[in-house]
């Protein structure tokens, strides 16, 4: 294989060797800790604009199997791994991993110490980075690698027409901003008749489709960037239509109603983040993929924190009292698990039906 280098905004500079597409990639650097599931990883939109560091070793031991995917294809800038698996071994694989990276124009790079670069990411936070196959002309590499940001992350991962995805007793809004698969599915699997529409949809034509409620997906990118699905969704909130915000969704929402978000130190990406309800006292183990997050103590009267992150106590979860609207921060159709929180559909489910204690 050909060497690869990976370069920090920072300086730090790791040698390791090609995988995927060769080339040059810049983005910004993240770790997720889910030790399975990568091809969902590999393609959730919330992912557009970064390169992703798995922290688990050794990747690509099950090869590349299309049933898991969370979209249509891969929006990740870039992968760095500690061991690419040239031969996976499981029934369901279709190819090698490799393949898929490389036909999906993703550059990546392998045999680098990844539980380095994690902790060099938590002690000074994500930073943009490079992966290049070229270790010529250093300063100016570091010059564009600090000048990289991450821009119209929803314009670029949301559907581009309306389109109906399942039948069902209940009309479901799948309010597209960078959605994965598995919330449909999750929709679907309660009945719901899901029809998914592009970020650019106005609160009118939503309207116009007279849903029983309305899902806000995840996404990419820096919420408060969305100036537009902000205005349309406080109109939105007028109609008090049932509402069920996930991850990107969530933050959304808050700003719809006022609050604030800010950008997390290194966010939480894994399958394996802790979240306490402060209802029950329970703490429920999440997945989770977001580098920012609501400001608790800006949000209106009205909302009620439902959940905090057992780690930093940061916001994971409001309900609005003014509306029959909630939002949660990590994912309840994480797909491959953990699955502790997907009795939040069945909520939403009944907010959907009219029940009021939901």
């Amino acid at each position: 294989m050909a060497k690869a280098y990976l370069i920090l905004a920072n300086g730090d500079v790791y040698v390791g060797e090609s995988i995927g597409a060769a080339g040059e990639t810049i983005g910004e650097a993240v770790f997720t800790t889910g030790m399975g599931a990568y091809m969902e990883t590999l393609t959730d939109p919330s992912y557009y604009g970064q390169i992703i560091a798995q922290t688990f070793p050794l990747i690509g031991n099950y090869g590349q199997i299309s049933a898991d995917y969370e979209s249509e294809k891969p929006e990740l800038f870039g992968y760095i791994v500690r061991e690419l698996c040239d031969n996976g071994s499981n029934f369901r694989k279709e190819r090698e991993l490799n393949d898929f990276l490389l036909e999906n124009g993703i550059v990546g790079i392998s045999g680098v110490d990844t539980r380095q670069i994690t902790r060099t990411l938590r002690s000074n936070g994500v930073m943009n980075a490079m992966i290049t196959t070229s270790n010529k002309g250093l300063d100016e590499k570091l010059a564009r690698i600090k000048a990289f940001k991450v821009k119209n992350a929803v314009e670029n991962t949301t559907c581009k027409e309306a389109v109906k995805v399942s039948d069902g007793d209940k009309r479901i809004v799948l309010w597209d901003f960078g959605a994965k698969s598995n919330i449909e599915r999750e929709l679907a699997a309660r009945g719901c008749e899901v029809i998914r529409v592009p970020s650019f949809y106005s609160a009118g034509q939503i309207a116009e489709l007279k849903p029983d409620g309305i899902m806000l997906s995840n996404g990419g990118g820096n919420p408060a960037d969305n100036v537009s699905v902000i205005e349309e969704l406080k109109k939105l909130n007028e109609k008090k239509i049932p509402t069920f915000g996930i991850c990107l969704g969530h933050q959304l929402l808050a700003l719809s109603k006022g609050a604030k978000t800010k950008k997390l130190k290194f966010g939480h990406r894994g399958a394996n983040q802790p979240v306490k309800d402060l209802t029950s006292g329970r703490t429920y183990i999440t997945s989770q993929n977001h580098g920012y997050a609501v400001v608790a103590s800006s949000l209106p009267e009205t909302a009620k924190v439902l959940f905090v992150n057992a780690n930093d106590r940061t916001c994971e979860g409001v309900e609005y009292t003014d509306a029959p609207a909630f939002s949660v921060q990590f994912h309840p159709e994480a797909c491959g698990g953990p699955h502790d929180t997907g009795y939040l559909f069945d909520r939403f489910m009944s907010l959907v039906g009219g029940k009021k204690n939901a």
